[in-house]
């Protein structure tokens, strides 16, 4: 996996890791990292991801934090206390100027065919959807849809295909929150949205305690289907 920098728009740079498929070409794909975030779990995803054709690129949203991704321990449940800082000081509008740079950065790589997608986990999921709705990104992926209830009012904007994987028992998306978000989603016929019974928040994560391979199997096929329909067709 290659560690690099991305230009950012405020004239600094940001770290982000990359690994190129066979052939080193193919469509981009932003990889947007859960709260949970170590260096050994984003090589994982970006690898499985890059196997299937993809320029993958996963920058650190964190950096403004101070977050060394190289750093971070993997473990296999969250060190809670250092998640709960990340998410209270983690800023969604200079995240979502970050992804915009990564996009603009992705679709200048020479190793990138012109289409790019994002997929998003946990926090990710929610920038994944601002991604949607704030960008001309070629499609998105939502795994668990948490935080995207405050951003409903975006629905509209989104123009491009979007996936959203939520868990029913998603302790983190109530079930009235989760119903509010069903019924605004399902306006827009840009918007895919499949729920997993008796999935829990973080149920593709195969580390983590939540995980349920049943759904996360089903999950990342939907998944890879809806990339290659948008991207590689």
């Amino acid at each position: 996996m290659l560690e690099i920098k991305i230009p950012s728009l405020d004239g600094a740079s940001f770290e982000a890791f990359a690994v190129l498929p066979k052939g080193e070409h193919g469509p981009g794909l932003i990889v947007i990292h859960e709260l949970f975030s170590s260096l050994e779990t984003i090589q994982k995803i970006n690898e499985s991801f890059a196997a299937q054709g993809y320029v993958v690129i996963a920058p650190n949203l964190f950096h403004k934090q101070g977050f060394d991704m190289k750093n971070a321990p993997a473990h296999e449940e969250p060190d809670w206390e250092q998640t709960t800082r990340l998410y209270k000081n983690f800023d969604v509008e200079a995240g979502v100027r970050d992804l915009l740079a990564t996009l603009g950065y992705v679709r200048n790589r020479p190793e990138c065919g012109g289409k790019v997608g994002a997929v998003g986990y946990c926090l990710g999921s929610r920038m994944a959807f601002l991604m949607a709705s704030r960008s001309d990104v070629d499609c998105a992926v939502c795994y668990y849809g948490v935080g995207v209830d405050s951003f409903l009012d975006e629905v509209y904007d989104i123009r491009m295909p979007l996936l959203l994987h939520l868990g029913e028992n998603d302790k983190l998306l109530p079930a009235s929150t989760q119903q509010r978000v069903l019924k605004s989603v399902s306006k827009n016929k840009a918007i895919t949205t499949h729920l997993y019974s008796g999935a829990e928040h973080g149920f593709v994560r195969e580390s983590g305690q939540t995980f349920h391979p049943e759904s996360a199997t089903l999950a990342n096929e939907r998944t890879a289907l809806f990339l290659r329909e948008c991207l590689l067709m």
